[in-house]
């Protein structure tokens, strides 16, 4: 087995892209499209997804999916908050946030804020 002579390199380029992932979730917001698959997102950064699986689960911690549903998860708590939404149900924003399920939009909060969609809502009022 060959060493590796510049481990660094791996850890750098790792570092870079997960910056790149991070600035794309921010400005392009891809969490919102429903059918968002790792393969999709790792075209948008031109890296292979077993290569950003790799970064994901080492940078942030978690797995695709729950990476991808914290930020929509964010995205529903802010436009739940907005009074421009008042008329629209919790579950249409969540629709609108890139959830494709009632269930899963549920599980998904649950498990990230350790509340239900509607404690949040109606401790925000």
């Amino acid at each position: 087995m060959q060493n590796d002579p510049s481990p660094g390199v791996e850890e750098e380029t790792m570092n870079r892209k997960y910056q790149e992932l991070l600035e794309l979730m921010k400005t392009e917001k891809p969490y919102l499209e429903p059918s968002l698959t790792l393969p999709m997102l790792g075209e948008k950064l031109d890296t292979k997804a077993h290569t950003l699986s790799k970064i994901i689960n080492t940078k942030a911690a978690c797995n695709f999916f729950d990476f991808v549903n914290s930020y929509r998860i964010d995205e529903f708590k802010s436009e739940v908050l907005n009074p421009d939404n008042k008329n629209y149900t919790l579950l249409s924003i969540a629709y609108g946030c890139g959830f494709n399920s009632k269930t899963a939009f549920n599980r998904a909060f649950k498990n990230h804020t350790g509340i239900t969609p509607s404690e949040f809502f109606n401790s925000s009022n």
